[in-house]
């Protein structure tokens, strides 16, 4: 019996550092290399760069160590990232999470087949609702580590569809988003890309 009660309370202490997370207070000092392309509060100015404000924590954190291990490949974040242990991945991860998407807005002219898409998927062939893993008002499942997109940048969010499609970005679990991304059309991209980006 109090073997079993030790074990218990070893794993809830377990848990609870887990839950914890990171320090933003510190993790804005770590991410002052960052905020030149990411924004000083993590929106992103400039469209070819994600704005990582709002992002789930433990998917910050994810994509970091990814970058920092090559799991995920890019020259500029790969070298950006080298020198980051595993308590300043989890600040800066903290900093970027507690600060607020601005978002922006979604091209009218692709707008009903974009929320389509996002909304519902495409049955016929076998592309699967955003919404589903990334929730109807684009939240993201933190749990789960699926990225917030609401008000993401379309043009990033074109880039990814498209680096995840062709293979280049392959940091996904179980395949989820090459599986998907591989079985839509550029121009569905592009609309759900734009819808996205209008979502609050």
């Amino acid at each position: 019996m109090m073997k079993r009660f030790l074990i218990t309370v070893a794993m809830l202490a377990l848990a609870s550092n887990v839950v914890a997370g990171g320090d933003p207070v510190a993790g804005k000092k770590k991410a002052a290399l960052c905020i030149g392309c990411h924004g000083v509060d993590g929106n992103s100015a400039n469209p070819d760069w994600p704005s990582l404000a709002g992002q789930g924590e433990g998917y910050l954190a994810k994509q970091i160590t990814d970058f920092k291990t090559g799991a995920r490949k890019d020259g500029t974040m790969n070298a950006m990232v080298g020198g980051l242990n595993d308590v300043d991945i989890a600040n800066v991860a903290a900093f970027f999470a507690s600060n607020k998407v601005k978002g922006g807005t979604a091209s009218k002219d692709s707008l009903k087949l974009g929320q389509d898409i996002y909304r519902a998927g495409i049955a016929s062939r076998g592309i699967a609702a955003c919404a589903s893993c990334h929730g109807p008002s684009g939240a993201g499942n933190p749990a789960a580590k699926f990225p917030a997109l609401a008000g993401q940048h379309a043009k990033y969010t074109m880039k990814a569809l498209k680096d995840f499609s062709l293979g280049t970005r392959s940091n996904d679990p179980s395949s989820m988003m090459r599986v998907v991304a591989d079985k839509m059309k550029d121009s569905e991209m592009k609309a759900v890309a734009e819808y996205i980006s209008g979502l609050h």
